[in-house]
């Protein structure tokens, strides 16, 4: 069945709703590169606040780069065989059983184009999760085990022509050059896109967020 395509007010509220429903609750939030899906979950925690919601970043599971030039895939930093879906989907399901005073999360810190260990705390009290990245929805090579952990997953989508002038930006602001930016953007990141653009379909909820409206990711 196709997912609805979601209005982001409406979509907010009901965040809020479920992160006063009792226990513990995730959600999740994926996408393409450049979609606007870590400013979705950043603006998700920030209309909700603290007290209520926590964003754990599937970024933070990223290998380190030292791991990924041994293992020769740094040219493909992004790929679904770039992070660390097993540590990933442990930390899932210890914020879904939610059995401990408080849980530590990775993050992932683009200036440095690194994890950061145990960056992002998640206290018991906390009743919602936000965790966002590409391959949430995915069905193969361990990643298969996420949607299960999650109550409910926004899949978020934006012109193309737009998601990938984002991209290139990002990258460029990061440290690469003009030319070294746009590649990055137009051959890997579009390769990942078209990965992720296949998992549409199992999202409960599209969002649409227009480049005009969606300011740019850290």
């Amino acid at each position: 069945m196709s997912p609805t395509i979601g209005q982001l007010d409406e979509l907010l509220e009901r965040a809020k709703t479920m992160g006063g429903s009792g226990g513990r609750r995730l959600l999740g939030i994926t996408g393409p590169p450049g979609a606007g899906k870590s400013t979705l979950a950043r603006l998700v925690a920030d209309r909700l606040g603290p007290d209520l919601v926590r964003v754990v970043g599937m970024d933070g599971f990223h290998l380190s780069n030292a791991e990924l030039a041994r293992l020769d895939r740094a040219q493909r930093k992004g790929a679904p065989d770039t992070f660390d879906v097993d540590g990933y989907v442990v930390l899932l399901h210890r914020l879904r059983h939610n059995r401990e005073p408080v849980i530590y999360a990775p993050l992932f810190d683009r200036s440095q184009e690194e994890p950061i260990a145990a960056g992002v705390s998640v206290p018991a009290s906390v009743p919602l999760v936000v965790t966002e990245g590409n391959y949430l929805l995915t069905r193969e090579k361990g990643w298969e085990r996420v949607r299960p952990l999650l109550d409910w997953c926004w899949y978020v989508e934006m012109d193309d022509t737009q998601r990938i002038a984002r991209l290139e930006a990002r990258h460029h602001r990061h440290g690469k050059s003009l030319a070294e930016a746009r590649r990055w953007a137009r051959e890997s990141d579009q390769r990942n896109a078209e990965l992720v653009a296949r998992t549409r379909d199992r999202a409960d909820v599209v969002v649409r967020l227009p480049a005009g409206e969606c300011p740019q990711s850290p």
